[in-house]
């Protein structure tokens, strides 16, 4: 079980708001939402992997400063019922990381793709994120205020480092990003996205088959940068700074 009795109230910089993670079960989305719950808001966490998100509420069981609730964000029924809950439980959503996405098969031809994964890596990475987006601005808009991040990727930036799918998907989601900046900035309403790097996430490790050791190697091996790798807590440092009044 964590603690976090060295936090003073000061360095809470989400002191009260209310955050939905999808994808919030593990890697990324999972260390999101123990650091948000550090900074003092009330976490919901929203995946399709029952066992892990129960595990982390377990640890949180003493003030439930995290909930989970399953959810398939690409069906916008589940998303709906995560924002929902959040209104019944909180009377409101500050926060809506749309961080679930999968990488898909790891195909380095656009001859030796299959259509399928295709579809899917899109309806998990992109689709996803739109009904998350469509649902918080649906609660967001009437209190002319929120946060909406996406997680992308570096490979919307940099070419031939992930398969078509994957590296398309990310594209698109800074695409939506970019376009809900304009409409949503209208309303009070932040949006941003966060692009990481290559790290040894559980996501990662299952897609390429090796283990957190021999990929953080590999990480390292070919990075500009020496002396670091980069971590999931990087990304929830981010996500935390995005999230709070200093953004």
């Amino acid at each position: 079980m964590c603690s976090f009795s060295s936090l003073t109230p000061m360095s809470k910089r989400l002191e009260g708001e209310v955050a939905i993670i999808t994808g919030g079960a593990s890697g990324i989305g999972e260390t999101t939402a123990r650091l948000f719950a550090r900074h003092g808001a009330r976490v919901i966490t929203a995946d399709v992997q029952d066992d892990l998100g129960e595990a982390i509420c377990k640890d949180f069981k003493s003030d439930g400063t995290i909930h989970y609730v399953h959810c398939d964000v690409t069906r916008e029924e589940d998303v709906k019922n995560v924002v929902e809950f959040a209104m019944f439980k909180y009377g409101k959503l500050d926060i809506m990381f749309n961080n679930a996405g999968i990488i898909g098969n790891i195909e380095p031809t656009i001859l030796g793709s299959d259509n399928e994964n295709l579809k899917r890596v899109f309806e998990v990475n992109v689709y996803g994120c739109f009904l998350g987006a469509k649902q918080a601005a649906r609660v967001m808009i009437p209190a002319k205020k929120g946060v909406i991040l996406f997680t992308a990727s570096l490979a919307s930036v940099i070419s031939g480092e992930a398969p078509h799918a994957y590296t398309m998907s990310k594209h698109a989601v800074v695409g939506l990003m970019k376009n809900l900046c304009v409409e949503l900035g209208q309303h009070g309403i932040r949006v941003n996205s966060i692009s990481p790097g290559s790290m040894a996430t559980p996501l990662l490790t299952s897609a390429i088959g090796k283990d957190k050791v021999f990929i953080e190697e590999v990480i390292h091996s070919t990075a500009n940068l020496k002396g670091a790798v980069p971590v999931v807590d990087d990304v929830a440092e981010a996500a935390v700074f995005l999230s709070s009044n200093e953004a």
